[in-house]
């Protein structure tokens, strides 16, 4: 495992801090990069050709979910491990589908990291042990292959609908993706179209029960 460059990814400063001295001990393994928001995690994928990601579920600007596929799309070569509280298996699956490597805990014991890692750069898939098998495998029974209402927006309309949770108004979203207005409305016309919901404060509460930001923010 030498030289592998690892990523991290997470909108908390004290938590990338431990995350990096637990990676730094571990050998052949070196910190190339953090990032504090899921786009400035995309940018520096980019930049820093990581062979791992270390990807919290739930960042400002574009979450873990969101930026996820768009690394694994553009840079198929990068592994990404999401690191996440929640041990939901509807998050756990949307994650593999969307090409994450592993799913780990962060209530996981710290030696668990070293062996994600490893897992990882050998090609395996890595699960966090508390997450059960058995219940994915039931979820994988029921969902049979279907495509949820939050997989069915576009991804510029999961972005917009990550922006709107976060509290900012149709003129912030404009300038923050740089597109007009009447662009921004009709995205969120449509999204709303999609999922049925015709309210803000509905598709904060969607967007929170789908992992796409905090009930803290």
């Amino acid at each position: 495992m030498n030289g592998t460059r690892v990523l991290l990814a997470d909108d908390h400063a004290l938590v990338r801090a431990g995350i990096r001295a637990l990676v730094e001990k571990i050998p052949g393994v070196e910190v190339v990069g953090e990032a504090g928001t899921g786009r400035e995690a995309l940018e520096l994928v980019r930049t820093k050709l990581p062979n791992i990601v270390l990807m919290d579920i739930a960042m400002t600007e574009l979450g873990g979910l969101e930026a996820l596929p768009r690394v694994t799309k553009d840079f198929p070569s990068v592994k990404v491990i999401i690191l996440s509280a929640h041990a939901s298996e509807e998050y756990v699956i949307r994650a593999l589908r969307e090409g994450a490597s592993g799913y780990m805990l962060k209530d996981s014991a710290t030696t668990e990291l070293e062996l994600a890692i490893n897992s990882v750069i050998q090609g395996k898939i890595y699960l966090s042990p508390s997450i059960s098998r058995t219940v994915i495998d039931d979820y994988l029974q029921r969902v049979s292959g279907a495509v949820s209402p939050l997989e069915q927006l576009t991804s510029r309309q999961r972005e917009i609908l990550q922006l709107i949770a976060e509290g900012k108004n149709t003129k912030e979203i404009a300038a923050e993706l740089d597109i007009s207005v009447k662009t921004v409305e009709s995205h969120r016309l449509q999204l709303m179209d999609r999922l049925n919901i015709h309210d803000i404060p509905g598709l904060v509460r969607y967007a929170i029960r789908n992992g796409l930001v905090s009930a803290e923010r």
